[in-house]
């Protein structure tokens, strides 16, 4: 098994995507992370292009990285520059890392248009820049930038373009598909071409993904004798994005028979993939192969019915061996199978015969009329255990009222905000309870009542929270008058539940998740029915 190695681009390349941001302390939490992983190359920034990336290198220095050479990004020389007064490759020498990377043109349409020198003018600034600091660092990355679509264009330059930096002492020849066009059979045989040229020097791809071809290029480099693939995490980057690490690796080790990690360490891929979605406030994709949610969610029902006897029925890679795992889905598409997985995950006995038959019957119902189950595991344990007649009745409404007033939008200077009121009272036995709450509209209003009431009677529910409220439309077409699907999640700080209710009242499917929410609380810690008030 050969190893590709990686050089990841996050902290750099990825940072230039829409919507990303990171402080110089999460740049290093990341760097921490992606070292833990066991990637050969973490590309910091580029210190001699902002105050952040400067501050990260100051800040590392004081970090110690177990496996992975910290990188720092530069450009060749300005023209007109020598390289020891250039003050961007004073500030990769000042970075004191193990390694750096240095971008130059090799497109002969890009320097005369977008640098205005002559192409023997972008000769002379690779290969003065790249001997300059490869006599002052230990390794050298030499990154082809438009070389691929600069190797179309003229190959005899893009060919003296990576011979300058080979002339230069270059480590590694990047070839870069810039501007993400370039289709996976070009890539591969061009990437073999130029190994033909260069025996002596390692290839490299850095891949773009504007042409949803990312993942394809750099797997086709690799099998046209690259070495290192450069990338991100979950493929964050400029435009589309750059070719994402989290599906290549797998693919190297799984499916090429590479190394790429540290051994052991491809299981907490998923575990990167999240937490770093995580850290710049992203949602993770859950349809991501290999770590997204839906990667082994498996609806149908002979899919399950498949799955339960042999996995690999309908799966590719195990889901334990990159650290995500199986989920069985229950919908109008769903069989026996599914439920009965789905039950015994929960820890619910269903039996093979009426209770299964009916639970299933009732789940396609209710999809019928727009409920989804997927998010909402909770309301199902709580159907599953109605089925069986064992779901408690924790309490009963009596009354729940909710007025709203509201104001003139279009005379925001009155300084008034629209004001709701909630009335509820709920019957615990032979005995009632009531109260009266403000928010800032129904739903607020009517969750803090139902709070503040079931925790006198309910302690076990005061640590419950509702972190997450959504509002889908689930008939479009007919306006106000629609039937809504209302999702919630709550968490008790320690576990976290989702619960549904569909209404065309969006307060009545927003009362009805919250119920479920609480009740869902109450029955997973087996609290009994109260007949009367707990004891003050």
């Amino acid at each position: 098994m050969s190893h590709v190695h990686i050089f990841d681009t996050t902290l750099r390349d990825g940072t230039q995507g829409e919507s990303v941001q990171l402080s110089i302390n999460e740049k290093i939490h990341v760097a921490h992370l992606l070292d833990e992983l066991g990637v050969d190359y973490i590309e910091g920034g580029w210190p001699g292009s902002n105050p952040r990336d400067e501050g990260f290198f100051t800040e590392a220095k004081k970090e110690r990285f177990n496996h992975a050479k910290l990188t720092a990004f530069g450009a060749t020389r300005r023209a007109g520059t020598p390289c020891d007064h250039d003050p961007s490759l004073q500030s990769l020498i000042a970075a004191e890392v193990p390694a750096v990377a240095i971008f130059g043109k090799s497109s002969v349409f890009q320097v005369e248009e977008i640098l205005r020198i002559t192409p023997e003018h972008n000769l002379e600034l690779i290969l003065d820049t790249v001997q300059w600091l490869k006599g002052r660092v230990d390794e050298l990355v030499y990154d082809a930038e438009h070389f691929f679509d600069g190797y179309k264009e003229n190959p005899e330059y893009a060919v003296q373009c990576l011979q300058a930096a080979v002339e230069g002492g270059a480590d590694f020849l990047a070839l870069c598909d810039t501007n993400g066009g370039t289709m996976p059979w070009e890539i591969e045989r061009i990437v073999k071409e130029m190994g033909a040229r260069f025996p002596q020097t390692k290839i490299g791809i850095h891949a773009h993904n504007d042409a949803e071809c990312g993942v394809a290029n750099a797997l086709a480099a690799v099998r046209g004798g690259a070495t290192m693939v450069q990338g991100t995490i979950n493929g964050y980057g400029e435009r589309c994005g750059n070719s994402n690490l989290i599906s290549i690796i797998p693919a190297l080790e799984l499916k090429m028979g590479h190394t790429a990690l540290l051994p052991g360490k491809l299981s907490q891929l998923t575990h990167i993939a999240r937490s770093f979605d995580e850290i710049i406030n992203q949602v993770p994709d859950g349809r991501q192969p290999y770590v997204g949610r839906s990667a082994f969610a498996h609806k149908a029902g002979m899919h399950v019915n498949a799955v339960m006897k042999t996995p690999t029925s309908y799966e590719h890679v195990t889901p334990e061996s990159v650290g995500n795992e199986r989920r069985i889905l229950i919908s109008d598409l769903s069989g026996r199978s599914n439920l009965a997985f789905k039950a015994k995950e929960l820890g619910v006995d269903l039996d093979d015969g009426a209770e299964t038959r009916e639970a299933l019957n009732r789940i396609k119902e209710l999809e019928n009329e727009g409920y989804q189950f997927e998010e909402a595991e909770a309301s199902l344990q709580l159907l599953l255990a109605e089925a069986r007649g064992q779901r408690p009745r924790y309490f009963r409404v009596l009354e729940a009222d909710v007025n709203a007033v509201l104001v003139d939008a279009l005379r925001p200077e009155d300084g008034r905000t629209a004001n709701t009121r909630a009335v509820l009272r709920l019957a615990f036995g032979d005995r009632e309870a009531s109260n009266v709450s403000h928010g800032n509209g129904p739903v607020n209003a009517l969750g803090k009542a139902m709070h503040r009431i079931l925790r006198e009677y309910y302690p076990q529910v005061s640590d419950v929270r509702l972190t997450d409220y959504k509002v889908r439309i689930v008939n479009t077409g007919e306006g106000t008058g629609a039937a809504v699907r209302v999702l919630i999640r709550a968490t008790d700080g320690q576990r976290e539940w989702g619960t549904v209710g569909v209404s065309r009242n969006v307060v009545e499917a927003s009362w009805a998740a919250m119920v479920d929410s609480y009740e869902y609380r109450l029955l997973r810690d087996n609290v009994p029915v109260l007949e009367a008030p707990a004891a003050e």
